[in-house]
């Protein structure tokens, strides 16, 4: 859904914009065919408006290559009309995921085809099936990983923002809010694939829709999401600061999104070594945690993995980076113990961070055990994330003149 115009593309003159790469002469080619305005092309290519008019006017150039993926799946861009496409008959990516129990009825798919149109208004139906169908993207993405999914989710948002205009009353919020959840998951799906830069531009995206809806929850959501990037990059002193932000600009977040923010703090000062106050935060973390397991009605959606299990092996990480290795490694394997199977993603992260930590702790086989079992999730969903911890862990072991190490390494290898 892309595109509502599907004979654009056969259009001479945007036809050889497309093949030249003039991606100023695209915009504006585009929009005279489809109407469209500046905002709206921009909400389909993860651009905000006033790039998108320096880039028509040829006052800025796409030189990234992931701001142009980004063009070609946000306009809908058939293959064949890029240059170097391949031939007919070739095998092409996978367009999309379906599943089972999420496809809407006749009538109900009517509704969302002439909502987006246009010709009607949009109603309460319609953003009931969007809801379910994103709750259903984000639990297949915690076992098939991040890149299934992103050009479908792409173009969900693309429908999403293209509902607003027939939106009316409550239901206009909803939408914005709809938008903001789903800018939301795109960015921690190119945070897991290493994205820094798009995820980033897609937090403050949802941060700006959530606010405009008046989600503190999303609003806060956001903020720790951009803790955990500063922690992922090693930025201990951001990552506190964003994890404080979460909680003092959305006070009525929910107790499971404060207790997200507070969790975040500690790994934040546990990155700088700051025991106590790391410690500190866990432990208000964890009240807060107990308080939202007595009404998950009340958490949102997105919250459906922030549990004891989850924080648990959050615990493990902090005490990880404080140097606490066996208290490391007792969190991660009775998190690991208790975290369902459909978690593969995840399993394949915290089973390299378990190896890891025993090889740390001078305990060579357990690691080798760890590492061996998360190296075929690793490869296939874990990466680049999970694949970098378990060089790592090989490291530590060749460091410390463990054989496991050189068997870790040929097993790496052997996947590579």
């Amino acid at each position: 859904m892309a595109d509502f115009a599907p004979d654009v593309w056969t259009h001479p003159r945007l036809m050889a914009a497309v093949f030249e790469e003039d991606w100023g002469a695209v915009f504006r080619t585009y929009r005279r065919l489809t109407g469209v305005s500046q905002m709206t092309l921009g909400a389909r290519v993860g651009l905000v408006q006033p790039d998108v008019s320096e880039i028509e006017r040829g006052r800025r150039r796409v030189t990234s290559v992931e701001v142009r993926q980004r063009i070609v799946a946000g306009l809908g861009i058939p293959p064949e009309r890029l240059p170097g496409a391949v031939a007919e008959g070739d095998a092409l990516p996978v367009p999309g995921l379906a599943f089972a129990g999420v496809t809407p009825d006749e009538d109900l798919l009517a509704r969302v085809t002439t909502a987006v149109d246009g010709a009607h208004r949009v109603d309460g139906a319609t953003l009931d099936w969007l809801d379910r169908l994103l709750a259903e993207h984000r639990r297949a993405e915690d076992f098939i990983g991040s890149a299934p999914l992103v050009e479908v989710m792409g173009q969900q948002l693309r429908t999403v923002v293209d509902l607003y205009a027939g939106a009316r009353g409550p239901l206009a919020g909803r939408v914005v809010r709809l938008a903001s959840e789903h800018a939301q998951f795109l960015a921690w799906m190119a945070q897991d694939q290493g994205r820094s830069a798009a995820a980033l531009a897609w937090y403050d995206r949802s941060h700006e829709w959530a606010l405009e809806a008046g989600d503190a929850d999303m609003a806060a959501t956001t903020l720790s999401m951009k803790a955990h990037m500063a922690w992922s990059g090693g930025r201990g002193r951001r990552c506190v600061r964003l994890a404080e932000a979460a909680r003092w600009s959305a006070p009525g977040a929910s107790p499971g999104v404060q207790g997200m923010a507070a969790q975040m703090a500690a790994r934040g000062h546990a990155l700088n070594r700051e025991g106590d106050a790391a410690r500190r935060l866990l432990d208000e973390a964890q009240d807060l945690i107990t308080h939202a397991a007595t009404r998950p009605e009340d958490e949102p959606p997105w919250m459906y993995f922030y549990d004891d299990t989850w924080f648990t092996l959050q615990h493990g990480m902090a005490a990880m980076h404080l140097g606490a290795w066996r208290t490391a490694t007792r969190h991660l394997t009775s998190g690991l113990a208790a975290l369902p199977p459909n978690y593969r993603r995840d399993r394949a992260w915290y089973r390299s961070c378990l190896a890891h930590a025993h090889a740390a702790a001078g305990e060579a086989e357990q690691s080798l055990a760890a590492a061996l079992a998360s190296v075929p999730d690793a490869s296939d969903v874990g990466r680049p994330h999970a694949w970098h911890e378990l060089h790592t862990t090989a490291a530590v072991l060749l460091r410390r003149g463990a054989a496991e190490g050189r068997e870790l390494m040929d097993a790496l290898q052997a996947h590579d």
